[in-house]
């Protein structure tokens, strides 16, 4: 088996070295996209004393929620090309090209849970925090960007560290619509050296080593977002 592994790695290495690439590419540019797309939607999913804010916003995280990111991905790179006025327009160099449509996908689908991520974090935001924001005169859009987002956040952290991971993994469906990541690199190596079971464990340790360092930034945001809290256990100790 080890002669298996040093042949793959000699003959395909390369190939890895390019799905691992387009793997981080996808996951961070959809995680970016996503995060800022997340946050006015959690906004509108509170909402709830406007109908024609709240439902829209509400109807789309439904449905990305409830139905396989498979389905969306082929929806958005199949799908809208059967539409004439959208192979017309000035979209199309866009959605003809598999790298954006799975662009797109990803990011729509982890903007949806992320914005379920927020919004739950938002509504468990302390009253106290929001009244003492008032007191000082903040109010609107200030009170959300200094108050009420940086507080949520920080309680939404575990939770998003877990999406993050989840969307990572969902990147390995690219390869369906021809895109060159991990699991295509693995897919190849496979048929070119008959070796299936070394070629998707090497793809599994890479894998794997995304996951760890996803799970190591999120544990190094929450010690550094969450150490005042730590400090404030250690002053109520000290003055008991």
């Amino acid at each position: 088996m080890l002669d298996s592994f040093t042949l793959i790695l000699q003959k395909y290495g390369t190939l890895y070295l390019t799905g691992l690439s387009m793997t981080v590419q996808l996951t961070v540019l959809s995680l970016l996209i996503g995060f800022f797309i997340a946050w006015p939607l959690a906004l509108m999913l509170m909402a709830r004393q406007r109908p024609h804010i709240y439902w829209p916003a509400r109807s789309f995280v439904y449905y990305m929620t409830g139905t396989p990111m498979l389905t969306q991905l082929f929806l958005v790179y199949f799908g809208l090309g059967q539409f004439e006025m959208v192979r017309e327009s000035v979209l199309w160099p866009v959605l003809r090209e598999p790298y954006w449509c799975a662009l797109i996908a990803f990011s729509l689908n982890t903007a949806a849970y992320s914005a379920e991520i927020f919004r739950g974090a938002m509504a468990n935001t302390a009253t106290g925090e929001i009244d003492a924001a008032r007191a000082f005169g903040m109010d609107g859009l200030r009170l959300w960007w200094r108050i009420l987002a940086p507080s949520a956040f920080r309680r939404a952290l575990p939770a998003y560290g877990n999406e993050l991971i989840f969307l990572m993994h969902s990147t390995s469906l690219a390869s369906i619509i021809t895109l060159l990541d991990l699991t295509g690199a693995a897919r190849e190596s496979a048929r070119g050296t008959f070796a299936f079971s070394e070629s998707y464990f090497i793809a599994i340790a890479l894998y794997m080593m995304l996951t760890g360092s996803i799970v190591l930034a999120v544990r190094f945001a929450e010690q550094r977002l969450l150490a005042h809290l730590g400090d404030s256990k250690k002053y109520k100790t000290a003055t008991r």
